[in-house]
């Protein structure tokens, strides 16, 4: 069976852009989370997020295809961009036949839907732009990013809500691993902050309304959550076949051994509240990479700051990891950049990888007074430790849970 290995890493965040900036940001507990700037939050009840400010999509996009485009492509060009970068790759001596793209987006371009839908109201259907549904399809990312580098190979976009990327990684080594393609750009992307996403998740008591403390809001696991803080960005991943990797030198970050995807089949938005979806998912994830549960180093957790998602999350820690959940680092990256919601996995994994680069654990940051529904072992303190193997784990609306397992490379 081939080897995938993980060589490039690109992110746009709410805290940094490149993969430096943003650890930087990450290792120092830095809160991304503040009032609404990109509209008028007049009556909305939820009136923080985590938004990316003063990005500049120039140097990847010119101004005319920038006003063709969807936020999600202003997000997923660069951070496409930066991967390939990083990982020293030579796109002109790449087949393009065996280079994929594995992209998705959990909203795809709702900005462009809702400022159409506006323009139909005021001024009539002649008016929509001809290049509505291209800028709204969720699978344009995917689309985009192999246009503009070349991938004619397995093209895909998983779209299973905040599970989307780490779908899109584990499908992607797959692909790989059956000889589908040599070299793949993978991940998520997610651009939702809008009045409509905005309103919709607050109205069904998702997100949190604690406005007044915008640095405080987002807390994974502490008794006092009251719900997630949106965010948005793009986190992509460059994954190669080993032998391809090792032909041109490539530098490794790590090795993808395992992955798990499987259904709650319980609810359309309430996670299991026994954790069964994500209990076999994490197992499934371990068994693949053949690991006991104790040779865990790090757990990146879902980690949303909702009251039954942490609840049910700590749960299945507890279920999968027994007596090693009370010394195994349990953190959650959404306490600094918010939820991400398709991107999230990639974003998380992206974090996962630098910790085993830099022997660095990132903080909880928030995290006040314990919570004994929550009974797991939550860092919240940046800490020196060397990490070999993480669990990241998401889940989605939907029941859809996913599990990617990450280990430092062994030649």
């Amino acid at each position: 069976m081939k080897r995938v290995v993980i060589t490039g890493l690109g992110v746009v965040s709410p805290i940094g852009c490149g993969k430096d900036d943003y650890w930087k940001a990450l290792s120092e507990g830095r809160n991304g989370v503040d009032t609404i700037s990109l509209f008028d939050i007049e009556g909305h009840t939820a009136r923080i997020a985590a938004e990316v400010k003063n990005f500049d999509v120039e140097p990847w996009l010119d101004k005319k295809e920038a006003r063709r485009t969807d936020r999600v492509i202003h997000f997923v060009i660069p951070a496409a961009d930066m991967a390939i970068k990083d990982a020293g790759l030579d796109l002109s001596a790449v087949d393009g036949r065996r280079f994929g793209v594995y992209i998705g987006s959990g909203e795809g371009g709702i900005t462009t839907t809702h400022e159409n839908y506006d323009i139909l109201k005021e001024k009539g259907p002649s008016r929509i732009s001809p290049f509505f549904v291209p800028m709204m399809l969720s699978n344009m990312p995917a689309a985009y990013v192999a246009l503009k580098f070349g991938a004619k190979g397995p093209n895909m976009a998983v779209v299973t809500a905040c599970s989307t990327a780490t779908h899109c990684m584990g499908e992607a080594m797959h692909a790989i691993r059956r000889g589908d393609a040599d070299i793949m750009l993978v991940g998520g992307v997610e651009a939702a902050i809008t009045p409509i996403a905005i309103a919709g998740f607050a109205n069904m008591k998702a997100l949190s309304t604690r406005s007044d403390e915008p640095g405080r809001a987002s807390r994974p696991f502490d008794k006092e959550r009251d719900g997630f803080v949106m965010g948005e960005g793009a986190g992509i991943l460059l994954f190669e076949g080993l032998e391809h990797a090792r032909a041109r030198g490539a530098r490794i970050y790590a090795e993808v051994t395992g992955y798990g995807n499987t259904c709650d089949a319980y609810h359309i938005t309430a996670p299991d509240p026994e954790g069964d979806g994500s209990i076999r998912a994490m197992r499934l994830a371990l068994g693949m990479a053949g690991w006991n549960p104790e040779q865990v180093d790090l757990y990146n957790a879902h980690g949303t700051s909702t009251p039954l998602n942490d609840k049910t999350e700590s749960r299945a820690i507890r279920a999968v990891f027994g007596s090693h959940a009370e010394k195994m680092p349990v953190h959650s990256t959404k306490s600094m950049i918010g939820h991400c919601l398709g991107a999230a996995g990639a974003v998380e994994t992206i974090a996962a990888l630098m910790a085993i680069d830099r022997g660095i654990i990132h903080p909880t940051i928030n995290y006040e007074f314990p919570d004994p529904e929550c009974d797991v072992n939550i860092s919240s303190e940046t800490t020196e430790r060397r990490v070999d193997r993480v669990l990241i784990n998401n889940a989605g609306f939907g029941g859809h849970n996913g599990v990617l397992a990450v280990e430092r490379f062994k030649d």
